[in-house]
């Protein structure tokens, strides 16, 4: 089992009078369905949920339990989707980008999304800095691993786009969405190779975009 997340950075802070807002996103490298964002602040002092840890490394079940516990216990959640869509249009580092975006803005309830020094927020995103959000961030690389908040938001992210792909496996029967969430499996290559592409694939991702050519 790995090590816990840190809890270092919220101390850091919550010492200083601001509240640290964690984003992580969901489903940037499979071949259907909405990439997912989340951003997650937990109020100053607060007791660690025991199990909150990078979501990769969680079994479906104990996601899902914490994902419940998260939503009770933070100051604040905020979750947001970017669309096929807007995948296709933007690319996909522009959609993430507006995926977190719509997710800090819900968590913080600002419309528009603008962050002032007077609003006393500490935003950390997971990975590399992502200019495209347009708001004032910092960035660390394996966040999930190491951040206690950017670890919630990828539990909370993951949790409702694998319900999203669950209920698309639904409607288009055959991908096996509802086990490989979109993401370029064995079966999944058989099943858009015989059937084709759905409305639900990404256009310019290989191979969808190779079945396009032929």
């Amino acid at each position: 089992m790995t090590r816990p997340p840190s809890l270092k950075r919220e101390e850091e802070a919550w010492s200083r009078g601001f509240l640290l807002v964690g984003v992580d996103e969901v489903g940037r490298g499979p071949l259907a369905g909405p990439v997912v964002a989340a951003a997650v602040a937990f109020p100053p002092a607060a007791s660690r949920i025991r199990g909150v840890r990078d979501s990769k490394v969680l079994p479906a079940g104990k996601r899902d339990a914490l994902a419940a516990l998260i939503l009770a216990r933070a100051a604040a959640v905020g979750v947001a989707a970017a669309s096929v869509r807007e995948i296709n249009r933007l690319n996909i580092r522009g959609a993430t980008a507006l995926a977190m975006r719509r997710a800090i803005a819900r968590a913080l309830g600002l419309d528009p999304p603008t962050v002032r020094p007077s609003d006393r927020l500490t935003i950390l995103v997971d990975g590399l800095p992502f200019p495209e959000i347009g708001l004032p961030h910092d960035a660390l690389v394996d966040g999930d691993a190491l951040c206690y908040s950017i670890a919630a938001a990828g539990i909370v992210a993951k949790t409702v786009r694998d319900r999203l792909m669950t209920r698309l496996a639904v409607r288009h029967d055959g991908y096996a969405w509802d086990t490989n969430m979109g993401y370029g499996t064995a079966e999944h290559l058989a099943a858009l190779t015989a059937r084709g592409p759905t409305p639900h694939h990404r256009a310019e991702f290989s191979p969808v975009a190779q079945l396009r050519l032929l």
